[in-house]
């Protein structure tokens, strides 16, 4: 459901040729003791099926319970307006899935939908040439800034799509050929045609560690901007409307950094994907071309104005925040260390910062002063035209994404059967992941490219333990 930066999205540079590729370095390419605890405190130790859906591993007793309760809103399904379930009713008039869970489920990764499936885990934003009053994407006159396939009894849906795939081939330098996929999108519309709309796809994204992500202090993030060096690497924050605040604010969130704090994702994808209205989103989306989508029974309980009442989206918000960071695999394993030397050497934690330690946090105790490895700078690089959606997002350009955090990168087929990356799920592995990467990932891709057989396989296993 939260919506959201190219997985692997800034192959950066700032690389060493010398880097040795045996074992522990002096520049963090070798083993870090304690760096399998990739959450610090919070690690979790399940590797199985549900590894990404397990609370913290040191919060307190109350805060398990505040975590099962917000779990249970998470995972169980919003019904149509009126029931006799009025905590969870109002689902719609228009929407992407029924819960939170029915796009990331166990707390996991979408992936694009196949055919004769629904879309769940997967959608399309949508805006027009231009800005709202706040900077953000200006939505679409008769669509928002949403495609929303689905729709309650007696109200029309948006529509529906597909999606096609075109061979693009290559060629690893050793002479290994390879053929990436080309995504193309055809939307068949219900309010008339979709016209000059900037169409971005997204995949939901695995949520372990929001809550220390949030916890990075500001200035951390700050620092990772550089200017650019000689593979043209460099860098920018985001910065967003905070709705709560009526401010702008540094972004930390999303495919493209747009949202500033787990509370606003939380409540943006309850707006967006499932259609309920809370304190900072209080209307549903439908636009003034959806009449009856305009005059549908909402579910809201007389005193009170939204749908979500303000508890439970607090509830929701520190189940999300306080997910824990499954423990990595192999840390110490050769292999692996020489894939880490490599990944240090081709340029790629430039931009997926390795480490950070949290500051203080509003969320829970239990996510402050903790030292973590997220792989990520939390900023927006220009991946270069293959791999852009040419729809802006507050200062987010159409070929601007945000690094993604690595951790858990390595469960997605355990977690969700699957092993698609990137903001749109194209890459069918992670080795077509990093050939996507052009722009600000150009150079550190070319090194990749030419990396041995045995240098490539390292390389992933060193992200496979993640």
């Amino acid at each position: 459901m939260i919506a959201g930066t190219i997985l692997l999205a800034a192959l950066a540079p700032g690389c060493r040729k010398d880097v040795p590729l045996d074992g522990p370095s002096t520049d963090g390419s070798g083993y870090e003791p304690g760096e399998e605890l990739g959450g610090g405190a919070t690690t979790t130790f399940d590797l199985g099926q549900n590894a990404f859906n397990h609370p913290a591993a040191n919060l307190t007793d109350d805060e398990g319970s505040t975590f099962v309760v917000g779990n249970s809103f998470f995972t169980q399904n919003w019904v149509t307006a009126p029931s006799s379930t009025t905590g969870r009713d109002g689902l719609g008039p228009i929407f992407n899935a029924q819960s939170c869970s029915g796009c990331h489920l166990r707390d996991g990764r979408g992936r694009p939908a196949a055919s004769a499936e629904g879309v769940a885990g997967f959608l399309l934003r949508l805006s027009v040439p231009g800005s709202d009053v706040f900077g953000g994407p200006a939505p679409h006159p008769a669509y928002g800034t949403q495609f929303q396939p689905l729709s309650i009894l007696g109200v029309a849906s948006e529509g529906s799509f597909s999606i096609t795939y075109g061979p693009v081939p290559g060629t690893f330098a050793d002479g290994t050929p390879y053929e990436l996929q080309q995504p193309s999108y055809t939307i068949a519309g219900a309010y008339g045609p979709i016209g000059d709309a900037l169409v971005s796809p997204r995949v939901a994204q695995q949520l372990c560690g929001m809550g220390l992500l949030e916890a990075i202090p500001a200035f951390e993030i700050l620092a990772n901007q550089h200017i650019p060096n000689s593979d043209g690497v460099s860098g920018r924050a985001n910065y967003v409307h905070d709705v709560a605040l009526n401010a702008t604010v540094l972004g930390r969130f999303g495919w493209k950094a747009n949202e500033p704090s787990v509370r606003q994702q939380t409540a943006g994808a309850f707006n967006g994907d499932i259609g309920i209205t809370s304190t900072l989103f209080p209307s549903d989306q439908c636009t003034s071309a959806q009449h009856d989508c305009l005059d549908a029974i909402n579910g809201n309980d007389p005193g009170n104005a939204f749908e979500l009442a303000p508890q439970t989206l607090d509830n929701v918000t520190f189940y999300t925040a306080t997910l824990g960071v499954p423990v990595r695999r192999n840390a110490q394993d050769p292999t692996v260390l020489k894939g880490k030397a490599l990944f240090t050497a081709a340029g790629c934690a430039t931009c997926h910062r390795p480490s950070y330690v949290t500051g203080p946090s509003a969320l829970s105790p239990a996510l402050a002063h903790q030292r973590i490895f997220p792989y990520t700078d939390l900023l927006l690089h220009d991946m270069g035209p293959a791999l852009g959606d040419g729809r802006p997002d507050f200062l987010a350009d159409g070929n601007e994404w945000r690094t993604p955090p690595l951790w858990g990168i390595g469960l997605f087929q355990t977690t969700n059967g699957h092993t698609r990356y990137l903001h749109d799920g194209r890459a069918r592995d992670l080795t077509e992941a990093i050939l996507w990467h052009g722009g600000e990932g150009a150079a550190a891709q070319e090194r990749f490219r030419n990396m041995t057989a045995s240098e490539r396989q390292a390389l992933l296993a060193f992200l496979h333990s993640l």
